[in-house]
């Protein structure tokens, strides 16, 4: 991404805050109807391109970034679509895996904005947030152009704002109970309606599931008459081992297996989500073999900011967006079997319309000491609410609280200036995207001030 001039922000502010004063995309009113209408009005952008379509609870957007690192490789153009965002929204919309220019996205809106405008009013509820930058990645896709789409399901699936695209290949990672206010209470209830972007005749890649789940996905893929593999069945992960800055895999695909691959991402669940994009790269180009050398290099290009990311050294700092237990799970499974800190510092910021004490009970398995605290959110949780509740799970002595999350991260920085506290000690700062997204802000400007 070039580097944004003052004008090209002001203008990106602009249209930041007329898509924020939208319904937004935390409240959900299940239709397709004004998103189908919009892109129907704009002539179908999403239909000019071919389109990988990556659902599920956990892991979507890392696979979406490890997919579109392995297509770009490839020699292929990409857009990639993810939500939400760490930091600006810009990042949402990646043209050959760099967010878009500010340019470019400024044009696509422009070109849009008055068709926005026009259905809002043909509907009892207007056009909303996400459904708006769902249609503007759509039309900056069409605008670039590019090759090949790669779409992360934002909520749900069968009602979601990306489902109007027709894939030529779905992927489903692991299905959690999560946002069960509108997915449903149950796993089954939340996979029947995650199964709504498995399409007819299409490619269907599936991670490891719960039986639950599985039951229901694989009932619509047979239903709908499309392929399917399953992880640990038709595809697996044959070995993996930890490596510097990462770990080495070998990966037995649905077509060939695939050796010495390093992948610059910590834990199992992320070589998890390798087999998975691989897979799903490899269903794609059909019978077309895949260059090793370029799957090679599309893994060791990945990043996943916010994911285990090492963000700092002395002390280290790692940020991780789990937003449920299973995602609070595997990166306390990851810190465990791949760091060797004698001792972890929790700074933990989670929604309040989580599953806080599932989350707060797999971090207690990793942290000697948690600071609780908020993010910028409204959503965030209740400071007294949620230091009651990891008083009750961790203990009195193991807490500690501070309403803003910069002074939560000046304390657990304050508590790690020891001796070879870069190796003993870890700061995990975790509880959501959007506390992953204001600790890299608080921080790099912490740290830049440091350097200077």
């Amino acid at each position: 991404m070039s580097e944004i001039t003052p004008q090209d922000q002001e203008l990106l502010d602009t249209i930041e805050k007329a898509l924020l004063t939208r319904w937004p995309e935390t409240q959900i009113e299940p239709s397709l109807e004004r998103i189908a209408a919009l892109v129907d009005v704009l002539g179908s952008p999403q239909l000019t391109y071919p389109t990988i379509h990556i659902g599920g609870t956990n892991g979507k957007t890392t696979t979406s970034r490890m997919i579109d690192s392995l297509l770009f490789e490839m020699g292929l153009r990409t857009g990639r679509f993810t939500s939400p965002h760490l930091e600006s929204f810009v990042e949402r919309i990646a043209i050959n895996g760099e967010p878009i220019d500010a340019q470019a996205l400024i044009f696509s809106y422009n070109d849009i904005a008055a068709y926005i405008e026009m259905m809002d009013s043909k509907f009892e509820h207007p056009i909303s947030y996400f459904e708006a930058l769902t249609a503007l990645a759509f039309a900056a896709f069409a605008e670039h152009p590019i090759d090949v789409g790669v779409i992360e399901v934002g909520m749900g699936g069968e009602w979601d704002a990306t489902n109007v695209v027709l894939a030529d290949v779905s992927v489903l990672m692991p299905i959690d109970l999560d946002h069960t206010e509108y997915l449903g209470e149950t796993l089954a209830e939340i996979a029947q309606t995650k199964a709504g972007i498995i399409k007819e005749s299409g490619f269907i890649v599936l991670a490891q599931q719960e039986p639950e789940a599985a039951k229901e996905l694989l009932k619509r893929a047979a239903s709908v008459g499309a392929d399917v593999v399953r992880e640990g069945i038709e595809y697996a992960v044959m070995s993996r081992s930890v490596a510097v800055g990462g770990q080495l895999l070998t990966i037995r695909g649905a077509q060939d297996t695939y050796e010495d691959i390093f992948l610059p991402l910590h834990g199992k669940h992320q070589a998890s989500n390798a087999a998975a994009a691989l897979v799903a790269v490899e269903a794609f180009f059909g019978d077309q073999e895949l260059d090793i050398e370029a799957v090679r290099a599309g893994f060791a290009a990945v990043t996943s900011p916010g994911r285990c990311e090492v963000l700092h050294r002395d002390p280290t700092i790692i940020l991780d967006a789990a937003h449920n237990p299973h995602g609070a799970a595997a990166i306390a499974e990851t810190i465990q079997s791949e760091f060797t800190f004698d001792e972890i510092i929790g700074v933990v910021a989670p929604m309040g319309d989580k599953d806080i004490r599932g989350i707060l009970l797999e971090l207690e398995q990793v942290m000697d000491s948690i600071i609780v605290t908020t993010n910028s959110s409204v959503r965030s949780t209740n400071i007294d609410e949620l230091e009651k509740m990891a008083i009750e799970i961790f203990g009195h002595d193991r807490v500690f609280a501070h309403e803003k999350l910069a002074d939560a991260l000046d304390k657990a920085i304050k508590d790690t200036i020891r001796p070879l506290s870069d190796e003993t000690i870890g700061i995990l700062v975790t509880g959501s995207v959007v506390t992953a997204g204001d600790a890299r802000r608080i921080l790099r400007k912490k740290f830049a001030k440091v350097d200077q």
